[in-house]
């Protein structure tokens, strides 16, 4: 991976052991044997900071050396240090505390607004179309104002928004990394209509509490939430093999109500035909949909070659038919008709309601089932799901498969055999304990060896949040990290297929993104992005350095604690001295085509941003430390800075 990185000219291409007993829940010692390695213990404390969180902040390694590398590893497990100042900067988005209920009655998509205005008679039905986008957007904002609605837009915000704070100040940093490794192997994305209202909890629920505890109770929980059901379709994914449809099919009531109807059909006169029209149709094509068995097996746990077969998939979609979402929405039909069911009302009907998760048993296919060998009656309903995702969550191949991709993301993009073996084994003996498996990464040699030191490449996302941490920088509007991200390749929470990011260096390097990372480098030390601010000379106790090469060795040393810094720094001399490198980049990364999200084009253009944009220039022509801000910011997008 060290081959990854390329040098190339801007103008020319370039870029440029301790021992500890953990006796808690049965959890294996801490044995970290970088000694044996050849590393000190501040090489050490400094990798554990690079792989185990979003990057070091000035003076952490030191500090971590003080309390101990293994009590800074429990600590990290424990996750349950304070964040009082976090907490106070997420308190004003309110979104983060509402349950699903709330925001689907609260966010709408503009299809979903458009609908509620014609249902409540607010506009006539082809009154309004997109042709005219600023008419369009007028007409939105109209009718969610009178009907107290916001947009998605600005739930998407919030969730984006928490993300980059949590990630840079957190306390408790690896928490934070696994939320993201877990989101990204159970991704979902804000790309579906269906599944975007639901993103920001599924998130909060079916994720987050779960990183640091077992891999089974993660994997239940995002199959029945919402926004996994809706993503991947199980939600529609139905069967009247059971003995409910098989009574209403054959109840001469309901078969006569039936016939009646659809000889209405045709009636073109009556009203409400062809919303009736349309729900026969829907009925009519509903059955079998097997997307998400298919990719609980292949990307959630046996892995693509975890040795199963089409028939099992087939097999499995069957047991996980009738898993839906409950209604939300305050005036659906289906929503009144569940809340006016006391529990008896509800068994007798096939339904059970957890959460927001709904079973219905009348939808379920009930005929028996043979699974990876396993022979199932079919008469468990909601049971039968349970146990075929839980003996998932116990095969062989999930282990290795989960033990592979964990190696992957903390060790190296090419983890060794020897490593997948140790994880292996430890979820197959603690049954899946994500803690247990972090503490047999850092007891295995491979951790430690010279060649996974910076071996990973950082993402976009993890590039430009070590640069916030490195730099101390306090971001007011964070947002404008996201942006950052789309244009170096990320668009996180919007990445469209089930597999989430890949994990590989080669998949973040190209020569577009390298300039991308420079420019953002410099934009961030040089304080041209809005809402954002740090303090450069106060990392070097408010001294300023003599020259620019000066600059490059104090704080070459501060951005990159632990690292070969006479190599480093000739490495960039040539650049800090160029007087014009930073137009030369700027110039470079406008060529190459980069991704610019609707947000973002609606924000650069906005009143309120060109405010704040003519303040951050009067701060960057008082900017006394012009030359220290290009070097930090040269350093940030050095090669050396990228690598984890």
């Amino acid at each position: 991976m060290k081959q990854v990185f390329k040098i190339f000219t801007v103008g020319m291409l370039f870029i440029i052991g301790a021992a500890f007993t953990n006796n808690k829940a049965g959890l294996p010692e801490i044995k970290m044997p970088y000694k044996k390695a050849g590393l000190t213990q501040e090489q050490a404390a400094a990798h554990l900071l690079n792989r185990f969180s979003y990057g070091i902040q000035p003076g952490q390694v030191a500090q971590v050396v003080k309390l101990g590398l293994d009590k800074w590893v429990l600590q990290q497990l424990d996750a349950d240090m304070p964040d009082t100042l976090l907490d106070r900067r997420l308190q004003t988005f309110e979104s983060l505390t509402l349950s699903n209920e709330q925001i689907v009655n609260t966010y709408l998509t503009p299809a979903q607004v458009i609908r509620v205005a014609v249902r409540n008679k607010l506009i006539p039905a082809d009154s309004i179309s997109n042709a005219d986008r600023q008419k369009y957007r007028e007409q939105l904002r109209l009718i969610q104002e009178k009907e107290g609605f916001k947009p998605i837009q600005e739930l998407h915000r919030q969730l984006i928004n928490q993300k980059v704070l949590r990630a840079a100040y957190s306390n408790n940093q690896l928490k934070e990394v696994l939320t993201d490794f877990w989101f990204n192997h159970f991704n979902v994305s804000l790309t579906k209509g269906q599944s975007q209202q639901y993103v920001l909890t599924y998130e909060r629920d079916a994720i987050r509490p779960y990183v640091l505890g077992n891999f089974k109770d993660m994997l239940l929980a995002t199959a029945k939430h919402p926004a996994m059901l809706e993503y991947l379709d199980n939600a529609l994914s139905v069967s009247n093999d059971n003995e409910r449809s098989r009574r209403q099919q054959n109840n001469a009531l309901l078969r006569a109500a039936r016939e009646r109807v659809e000889a209405k059909l045709t009636d073109s006169s009556m009203p409400g035909a062809a919303l009736v029209q349309q729900a026969v149709n829907a009925r009519r094509t509903q059955g079998l949909n097997e997307n998400y068995a298919r990719e609980v097996m292949e990307l959630h746990t046996l892995g693509v070659d975890g040795g199963y077969t089409q028939k099992d998939v087939t097999e499995l979609a069957r047991a996980l038919t009738g898993w839906s979402v409950k209604p939300l929405y305050k005036e659906g039909p289906a929503r009144q008709l569940v809340e006016n069911l006391n529990q008896t009302q509800l068994e007798r009907r096939g339904l059970l309601v957890e959460g927001d998760f709904l079973f219905r048993g009348d939808k379920h296919d009930e005929s028996p089932k043979l699974i990876l060998g396993k022979q199932l009656s079919g008469k468990d309903g909601y049971r039968e799901g349970v146990q075929v995702l839980e003996m998932l969550a116990d095969h062989a191949s999930t282990a290795k498969f989960i033990a592979t991709k964990i190696a992957k993301r903390f060790v190296s993009d090419e983890p060794s055999e020897a490593i997948i073996k140790a994880l292996t084994k430890t979820f197959q003996e603690t049954g899946g304990n994500i803690k247990a498996m972090m503490i047999t990464i850092v007891n295995h040699p491979d951790f430690w060896s010279k060649n996974a030191l910076r071996e990973k490449v950082k993402s976009p996302f993890e590039f430009a949040i070590s640069a916030v941490r490195a730099t101390k920088a306090q971001v007011m509007q964070p947002y404008q990290i996201y942006n950052w991200c789309t244009k170096m390749g990320q668009r996180f929470y919007y990445y469209q297929a089930p597999t989430g990011f890949p994990d590989r260096g080669n998949f973040w390097i190209n020569s577009g993104s390298l300039l991308n990372r420079m420019n953002f480098g410099l934009a961030l030390a040089t304080q041209k992005i809005p809402g954002i601010r740090m303090n450069l000379l106060a990392l070097n106790d408010n001294h300023e350095p003599e020259s620019a090469d000066d600059a490059l060795r104090i704080y070459s040393k501060l951005l990159l604690p632990e690292r070969n810094q006479e190599e480093n720094i000739k490495r960039l001399t040539a650049m800090i001295r160029d007087t014009q490198v930073e137009q030369k980049i700027s110039e470079a990364a406008a060529k190459v085509k980069t991704e610019m999200t609707d947000d973002e084009i609606e924000e650069r253009g906005s009143r309120r941003q060109g405010v704040r944009n003519k303040e951050d220039n009067k701060l960057q022509v008082n900017n006394a430390m012009a030359t220290v801000a290009q070097v930090v910011g040269i350093i940030i997008g050095s090669p050396e800075f990228q690598r984890k």
